[in-house]
């Protein structure tokens, strides 16, 4: 999670100012939180996030510990591929995430032979990363998915409007499971050469090579 500092300023003259900082981790924040509060000049200070959702020191410290032994920084990248000539698909997705002062990231992916579509797939690849987050224990966090199809992006960001009945379909499916996940999804549509490990997992599926692994990640 992401958030901005702001604070009033007392000069030891008594004139004040609001500051506000950039965005940055909110662990980073804490640190600057507390650096800040032993100068003894920064009052009211507060943490907000992208949702206005506002905390104090004492509250933030409590959130962080609280999650430390759960997922969370989570990142999700998605991808579906469809064959035409066999109607069927392949589904990848890649999760990146923290815990207990480790990183992680899982890679998934998943045939399918009951889909119309590469719009579809792209839909059930994005629903199969809801299922893998679900098993990772993974609730009322802030996730960020990135995808390189417009179309799932800007159906779910609601930039587009959802008109097609399958889809529709599928966008209702994700949008019941991330409340009931207690998500907080932020997107991004990128190229797909910068999804291109998503991708690779999508492949790998349509051409029957299945692959479910979590590995611990290197911090260098």
């Amino acid at each position: 999670m992401n958030v901005l500092i702001e604070w009033i300023y007392r000069t030891p003259k008594g004139v004040e100012t609001v500051f506000r900082s950039d965005e940055m981790s909110a662990a980073q924040a804490l640190l600057i939180g507390e650096d800040l509060e032993k100068t003894g000049r920064a009052k009211n200070l507060i943490f907000m996030d992208r949702y206005d959702s506002s905390w104090t020191i004492k509250e933030l410290r409590s959130y962080l510990k609280g999650i430390e032994t759960e997922p969370h920084n989570v990142t999700v990248y998605f991808d579906g591929g469809f064959d035409r000539a066999t109607s069927s698909s392949g589904l990848g997705c890649v999760i990146y995430y923290e815990q207990s002062g480790k990183s992680y990231r899982l890679r998934k992916n998943s045939f399918a032979n009951n889909l119309v579509s590469n719009n579809e797939a792209e839909y059930a690849a994005f629903h199969l990363s809801l299922q893998e987050l679900e098993m990772l224990g993974v609730h009322h966090l802030p996730v960020r998915f990135i995808g390189d199809s417009q179309v799932v992006i800007n159906h779910l960001s609601e930039e587009w409007p959802v008109i097609e009945k399958d889809l529709f379909n599928w966008a209702d499916r994700i949008d019941g499971k991330m409340k009931e996940l207690g998500i907080q999804p932020e997107y991004e549509l990128v190229p797909r050469k910068a999804n291109a490990e998503a991708d690779r997992l999508a492949t790998q599926a349509l051409n029957g090579i299945e692959i479910t692994a979590t590995n611990e990640m290197n911090k260098d």
